[in-house]
């Protein structure tokens, strides 16, 4: 079966696009992957997505015409991932873009992903699977993070306890060990305050390479206040974005402090933020082994503060080691997802979200004639294939 897998994610700075056909063997699902392109979002349309968020005030009229502008790019975009499927496939995973997860006392109470499938389904001709997270919420879930149902697959818990890691604009860790359920939640800012940082104080969408943040010194009172932040001791399942981490968040720490500091110096800071709290979550759990992915994975002074922080505790690899190129791993794992709603399987692991049950994930928006999901028994273990 091929599947085309779509992810936008809490950067939003475009649509990562993979195709992957996927094969049984018994108990195996191996995963060919066919492909994998980037498509950049054009400054104007990230400008509406970010006028949309929180804890910006909008209007229904703005979600309409944003819902519907994306849905048109998800169209382009499964469109391409069709051509990378070599011109056919079966399903396209359209997730939509996050722009709002509604949590109250750390429960979360709603979810609401954009992207007008009916538009991706019309352009592609075959069903598209969307609105993923809203099950999960509705068994009592917090709906995030997805991903460790593809992580729990491909890593062999058996080799110990190890942990992946996936660094977008928000840092989530999956964690698997012999005998223990898995575990997977948010762990905080990744790329969310970094690039928040970088538009305001350099006007550009991000540090590149994190050149700035190398340059700069970790403020030490900043970070002080940056990890007081209540989410960090606040216990899993939780999940996290940017109606937290964003740039009035930013802006609120720095005036706390109440003393000017420089670009680099906050660049620094920041992502010492990130690498610290990965790091004491990865001890916490006392893994040997992180396997990475993600766009944060571009950025070397991150990933140099990651090994830092380890202490050799655990050796910091990518998933491009495993077979899946680490900025489209997320896709990929949506596809997965798409494999086991089409076979009537759950894609949530309670023991991440916090769900009851485990829910069957996401809604299909069939192209013509309805279709039947064909019953299968779960996989156990998940292999990529050259």
């Amino acid at each position: 079966m091929k599947i085309v897998g779509l992810m936008s994610g809490t950067s939003y700075d475009g649509v990562d696009v993979v195709a992957a056909e996927f094969t049984r063997d018994g108990e195996t699902l191996r995963l060919r992957p066919l492909g994998h392109r980037s498509l950049d979002y054009p400054d104007d349309l990230r400008a509406e997505i970010g006028a949309l968020l929180p804890p910006a005030a909008t209007t229904i009229e703005a979600v309409c015409r944003l819902d519907n502008r994306l849905g048109e790019v998800f169209a382009e975009a499964a469109a391409a991932g069709v051509e990378l499927a070599g011109g056919a496939a079966d399903a396209v995973v359209s997730p939509g873009q996050t722009v709002f997860h509604w949590v109250e006392a750390g429960r979360v109470q709603g979810t609401l992903q954009l992207g007008a499938p009916a538009r991706v389904a019309a352009r592609v001709g075959v069903p598209v699977l969307h609105d993923l997270r809203s099950a999960d919420v509705a068994a009592g879930g917090q709906g995030a993070p997805l991903v460790p149902a593809f992580d729990a697959l491909l890593l062999d818990a058996a080799a110990g306890p190890r942990a992946a890691l996936n660094l977008g604009g928000i840092a989530n860790l999956t964690v698997v060990a012999p005998g223990a359920p898995v575990l997977g939640y948010d762990v905080g800012p990744a790329n969310a305050l970094l690039d928040a940082a970088a538009r305001r104080f350099l006007d550009r969408p991000c540090d590149l390479d994190g050149a700035r943040a190398a340059a700069g010194r970790v403020h030490s009172r900043l970070l002080g206040l940056l990890l007081d932040e209540p989410y960090y001791a606040a216990a899993a399942p939780k999940s996290t974005g940017k109606e937290l981490f964003h740039a009035g968040y930013l802006d609120a720490k720095l005036a706390a402090l109440g003393e000017p500091v420089g670009a680099d110096d906050v660049l620094a800071t920041l992502t010492v933020l990130t690498a610290a709290t990965v790091a004491a979550e990865c001890a916490r759990h006392g893994v040997t082994e992180v396997i990475a992915a993600g766009g944060g994975v571009r950025n070397p002074t991150l990933m140099f503060r990651l090994v830092e922080l380890a202490e050799g505790r655990w050796r910091l690899r990518t998933t491009d080691e495993l077979g899946v190129p680490a900025q489209a791993k997320e896709a990929y794992a949506f596809a997965l997802l798409g494999w086991l709603s089409w076979h009537g399987l759950p894609g949530a692991v309670p023991s991440v979200t916090g769900a009851s049950r485990a829910a069957v994930l996401g809604s299909w928006t069939p192209s013509g004639p309805s279709f039947a999901a064909t019953p299968a028994e779960p996989p156990r273990r998940l292999v990529v294939v050259p």
